[in-house]
């Protein structure tokens, strides 16, 4: 059932100057992949809505200042043994990173996910986008595959609500979340999505809002 712009305010209030955009891009992306359940909405709204800031962040920006905290954030770029420590060098490295996003995303997204190396520039290229980020040149061609658009050539067109929101709906009904979704494994989603457990009050917080006006007769 499509989602109204008073229910997605209640569940997303931040989203109010871009609420009239997404309503209708978010229901025509729910009904694509078959997100068209309460508790399948609620689960998408809460977790998009934590990954985009409330729908109000559609790229992702890597403009940091502080090293450690990058280094820490970023293993696969400081960490070359990734042991999960981070030692003095590395936080030495992350200094020449810091205040420059096109530099880090090269950094640490170069030479992964079908990307070329940090010098082709394919890392800034293809960062994450859209509601739940699409991250690489792999996840980018797979997705406009998927959706029947050029994301390989504009990569920036998941930056639009339209396909912001389908990217989002295509990872998850890719990745099998609905079905997470139906038997309540909302953490095992995130762990999907995140990798671990990233931003996981947050995250909860809006999916308890979002039960509550999707589907109250749950609480």
């Amino acid at each position: 059932m499509p989602i109204t712009q008073q229910q997605l305010l209640q569940i997303l209030p931040n989203a109010r100057p871009v609420a009239g955009v997404f309503v209708p891009a978010l229901n025509r992306a729910m009904a694509r992949f078959d997100i068209s359940s309460p508790v399948r909405q609620a689960a998408f709204l809460a977790q998009v809505g934590h990954e985009s800031g409330q729908l109000r962040a559609l790229s992702e920006s890597l403009y940091y200042k502080d090293a450690e905290r990058v280094a820490r954030m970023f293993k696969y770029g400081f960490d070359l043994n990734h042991n999960g420590l981070v030692d003095p060098a590395e936080i030495e490295d992350a200094k020449g990173y810091l205040r420059n996003s096109e530099k880090l995303a090269n950094r640490v997204y170069g030479g992964r996910m079908g990307n070329g190396p940090e010098a082709s520039g394919d890392g800034y290229r293809y960062r994450a986008r859209g509601l739940i980020g699409i991250t690489g040149r792999d996840n980018y061609r797979l997705c406009g595959m998927a959706l029947g658009l050029p994301l390989l050539e504009q990569p920036e067109l998941l930056e639009q609500p339209e396909f912001a929101a389908l990217s989002a709906a295509w990872y998850w009904w890719d990745r099998g979340l609905n079905e997470l979704a139906d038997a309540g494994l909302f953490d095992r989603i995130t762990r999907v999505i995140n990798g671990g457990t990233n931003g996981q009050v947050e995250r909860r917080q809006l999916w308890a809002a979002a039960k509550g006006v999707l589907c109250p007769s749950s609480i």
